[in-house]
């Protein structure tokens, strides 16, 4: 389990170039929506709940005063290693009485977040991504619901995707990741990778992604 002592959330509210090209951002979270979301990962899905993925993240979609969000957790920054203090997505790794990389996910964010999700609230599995230390992790989008109705404490501050960080190696730019910044927070490798990508399902006709993730396979 990823500890996790901090709760944010991180979302934005529409800009009129953004409702122009897409429709309204509350429809993002829509019953329409999330059926093709659901059909565009019905076949990750079947594959990657067959497979045996290291660890799982849980991608909480939710909604702030009736806009669309995403909630993160904070890891702790009294603890050791190189992600002390990370924004992040809840999960960990599998646990051997975990069915499924579903399993994982829904168990790690009850144990994290005190959030007790059935099977109705995941919409699908996204591809799995590798880590820089030889883990692949499995992407749940999930929707919790209101977060008025969570019993957590939000950050009411918006994010917004801050631009894209370029990783030269040898004199050379081998690869660019995306970066997020609310406030002091920054949203940035594995996590904003996944929140890219979730973006980009959400809304395809107003987020761009830029990037390229990085492939198990």
């Amino acid at each position: 389990m990823f500890p996790a002592l901090h709760h944010l959330r991180l979302g934005a509210r529409p800009t009129l170039g953004a409702t122009r090209a897409g429709g309204s951002p509350r429809g993002y979270l829509s019953q329409e929506n999330e059926q093709r979301c659901r059909g565009l990962l019905e076949t990750s899905t079947r594959r990657y709940r067959q497979e045996a993925v290291a660890a799982a993240v849980l991608v909480t979609l939710c909604s702030v005063s009736g806009y669309p969000a995403l909630l993160y957790t904070l890891r702790s920054s009294t603890l050791t290693g190189h992600h002390k203090g990370d924004v992040s997505f809840p999960g960990g790794k599998r646990d051997s009485s975990d069915q499924d990389v579903v399993a994982t996910a829904l168990r790690e964010t009850q144990e994290e977040l005190g959030l007790h999700l059935g099977a109705e609230s995941v919409w699908g599995v996204m591809k799995p991504l590798p880590t820089g230390r030889g883990l692949t992790v499995a992407p749940v989008l999930a929707h919790l619901g209101p977060l008025e109705c969570v019993c957590l404490s939000p950050n009411p501050q918006e994010a917004q995707n801050h631009g894209y960080t370029h990783f030269c190696q040898q004199g050379r730019y081998s690869y660019t990741l995306p970066v997020f910044l609310n406030g002091r927070y920054r949203v940035w490798g594995l996590t904003a990778i996944i929140t890219d990508l979730t973006l980009e399902l959400l809304a395809p006709s107003t987020y761009r992604r830029r990037t390229r993730p990085p492939s198990t396979r």
